[in-house]
């Protein structure tokens, strides 16, 4: 609110001191003065404006904090310019421009959660390679390879799914993101999460590189996209995808993984949109060897493969181990409607 921005004008000269600054809308016709580069937006003409640079008073800032509506517009140097800030956050802030480089005026940053109007390489980050412990970033504006950051050493937390950053899961080798414990990608990285393949013939040789890489990394990945194989498909666009017969089962063009006691394996199946429910599987790719019957995880092992064969439904495609070809799916269908 105005009252809010006028307490905090008299903070810059009261408390220069201050750590900790949010930046949120200021209700009425009222908005910061415009930054660099503004967008023009006729029904703010004539609100009153307020001036933004009392806050580069505040030399000791640690946290701030821009929200959802702050009526910022264009660029604004001003912003970051805190040698000492740690945290960074700014949400939906969609007039406000900001590019990934001018972040090198925070040398100590730990934090950086981004949800706005942000744009550049993510190379522009390395400057602040041995600060940063969390990179949240929304912004299709923002490209690069993500394993310009595998060197990262503190970084325990990556999440850049609203990107346009590039590269592969199976690039990720042993030493890379010593720290990491949770890695979020955008589907333009093979293997990220809503990645598209485009042959069906792509995926066994991928999930066995996958297969690999989580025995190194087990725990970075979600947990919760885990049983959906992070929403992977075989994209619309494939030499291999055909279009569901009428009132038949849908093509098994989804991925699922599938974990019985300690052993895990994949399978194509067909995502039905309306229950949300894995409405038919093919067989079952296994990428651990089944466990020993006097091993004593056998009994556990068992009990997932008989709960499988009554909730998962193989019948349909059965022997199958990949999507039947576009014929073979079309001969099914009318067996299934002569029976």
């Amino acid at each position: 609110s105005v009252g809010t921005y006028n307490a905090m004008r008299a903070m810059s000269t009261a408390l220069p001191n201050l750590q900790q600054l949010s930046l949120q809308y200021l209700y009425g016709e009222n908005k910061y003065i415009d930054g660099d580069d503004p967008k023009v937006l006729p029904p703010r003409a004539n609100w009153t404006s307020h001036d933004i640079n009392i806050i580069s008073r505040f030399r000791n800032l640690r946290a701030l904090s821009i929200g959802e509506a702050a009526p910022l517009n264009g660029r604004y140097p001003v912003l970051f310019n805190f040698p000492l800030l740690q945290r960074l956050s700014v949400s939906r802030c969609i007039h406000l421009k900001l590019e990934l480089h001018i972040l090198a005026s925070f040398p100590l940053l730990k934090e950086l959660n981004l949800n706005c109007n942000v744009s550049g390489n993510l190379s522009s980050l390395r400057m602040l390679k041995d600060s940063l412990e969390i990179i949240v970033i929304r912004g299709r504006s923002v490209r690069g390879d993500y394993m310009g950051l595998a060197d990262f050493h503190n970084l325990k937390r990556l999440d850049i799914t609203g990107t346009n950053v590039t590269g592969d899961v199976r690039s990720i080798s042993e030493h890379d993101f010593p720290a990491l414990k949770s890695l979020a990608l955008p589907y333009n990285v093979v293997g990220g999460e809503q990645y598209e393949f485009e042959r069906i013939s792509d995926v066994p040789s991928f999930m066995q590189d996958f297969h690999l890489l989580l025995q190194r990394t087990p725990s970075i990945f979600n947990k919760y996209l885990f049983p959906a194989a992070f929403n992977w498909c075989l994209s619309d666009q494939s030499p291999d995808w055909y279009d569901r017969e009428e009132d038949s089962p849908l093509p098994p063009f989804d991925l699922q993984f599938i974990l019985a006691g300690p052993r895990l394996g994949w399978s194509w199946c067909s995502l039905d949109s309306d229950s949300d429910d894995f409405e038919r599987s093919c067989e079952i790719n296994w990428l651990d060897p089944e466990p020993s019957a006097e091993s004593c995880v056998y009994d556990t092992y068992n009990w997932h493969v008989q709960f499988l064969k009554l909730h998962q439904n193989f019948n349909f495609y059965r022997g199958y181990h990949q999507p039947p070809s576009e014929h073979q799916y079309h001969r099914m269908c009318v067996e299934r409607e002569l029976r």
